[in-house]
């Protein structure tokens, strides 16, 4: 994944009052942390920075008064309702440094007829190079029927990372689909009926 450039700005008010007049502005307050170093308070451009962070675990590359800033976005934190972005929280790196990282896993591919799978995990942890950080992991389904299992140590890692979530955990889950026969659903449909009418 490559870093995305944005242009920052050293920040040095504080509080809800700031934020608020921040966000009037165009801009997204934010911190970078990390390696030891100070804080450093910023400000980033509210339009780019939402269209950047929309993948998971953006990497950005911030111009800071001239000088270069390669960070992980850690965590956002976004109005309930609007969902507007309110702060983002982010983690200076290097080139070349491992990172821990949640990736979600996403299932393609059609099973054999007569079959449904279950999802039983939906993001994993990954340790992997900070400017090579994979978007998703694809687990694929494609022909497997009834009775078998993908476990996380099944599934294919992007070259250099480095599977956390435990081996065995049970990634996805394939079983026989049941079928509800027209008598039966006949049945549930006028037990329903029933129950409506007593009320």
């Amino acid at each position: 994944m490559s870093e995305q450039k944005l242009a920052a700005e050293v920040r040095t008010e504080f509080g809800k009052g700031f934020a608020r007049r921040a966000r009037m502005a165009g801009q997204i307050p934010a911190v970078i942390y990390g390696h030891g170093a100070e804080p450093i308070h910023i400000t980033l451009p509210a339009k780019s920075t939402t269209l950047a962070v929309r993948v998971a675990n953006a990497l950005l590359s911030l111009d800071i008064n001239g000088e270069d800033h390669l960070a992980l976005v850690k965590d956002i934190q976004r109005e309930p309702i609007k969902q507007i972005i309110e702060h983002i929280d982010l983690q200076t790196v290097r080139k070349g440094e491992k990172v821990t990282v949640d990736i979600f896993v996403h299932v393609v591919g059609e099973l054999a007829p007569g079959n449904v799978f279950n999802q039983e995990l939906t993001v994993i942890s990954l340790e992997a190079e900070a400017t090579h950080l994979p978007t998703s992991i694809e687990v694929d389904i494609e022909g497997r029927s009834a009775g078998e299992h993908i476990h996380a140590s099944d599934l294919v890692l992007p070259q250099g990372s480095v599977l956390l979530t435990d081996a065995d955990a049970l990634i996805v889950n394939i079983s026989e689909a049941t079928e509800v026969t027209d008598e039966e659903a006949s049945e549930t449909a006028a037990g329903a009926s029933a129950e409506a009418a007593a009320e």
